[in-house]
């Protein structure tokens, strides 16, 4: 493959990187503005959106070393598609749940897509980029290893206040 290929990889991902933290942005921050039973979520989640924010700092700087930018049509279209995700649970009478398994499932996709790009930084001779891929990465997976082991709590949490009859939805 030729280095113009790996590098035109590496940048799009990159690029896809960038879009989709900011996807994850506007799934995130709607949730916790709504939260009202879940202190711990929220709390949670708004740690992941300041790192979220940070992943997306990192993003950008090696976008910059490689003379590139991110793509805002990418981050528009993302950001819209994440949006109308965390408008869709709004109305379902288990959103809290709703809210944990599609987070969970998403840092899961982003857990993929960081290991993916750390593999084609690693082909493409972009050692540099690693250190960062890899801190982005560590963060997806301590928020993952989060909604995994408090799924339970919250769902407790929810089947107890519903059959208070109190508002357990979120």
């Amino acid at each position: 493959m030729a280095d113009t290929d790996i590098r035109t990889i590496f940048v799009t991902g990159l690029k896809n990187a960038h879009a989709m933290e900011n996807q994850a942005l506007s799934i995130m921050k709607p949730q916790v503005s709504r939260i009202e039973n879940y202190p711990q979520v929220a709390d949670r989640l708004q740690q992941h959106i300041r790192e979220t924010e940070g992943q997306m700092t990192r993003i950008e700087t090696l976008l910059d070393e490689l003379a590139e930018s991110h793509s805002a049509l990418k981050d528009m279209a993302l950001s819209f598609t994440g949006a109308m995700a965390a408008l869709g649970h709004t109305v379902a009478g288990d959103e809290i749940l709703k809210n944990s398994f599609a987070n969970f499932a998403f840092e899961n996709f982003e857990i993929a897509a960081y290991k993916s790009l750390i593999t084609v930084a690693e082909l493409g001779g972009f050692p540099n980029a690693v250190p960062t891929l890899r801190s982005n990465l560590d963060e997806e997976i301590a928020m993952a290893d989060w909604l995994d082991a408090n799924l339970r709590s919250v769902t407790m949490t929810f089947a107890s206040l519903k059959e208070s009859g109190e508002t357990a939805k979120i």
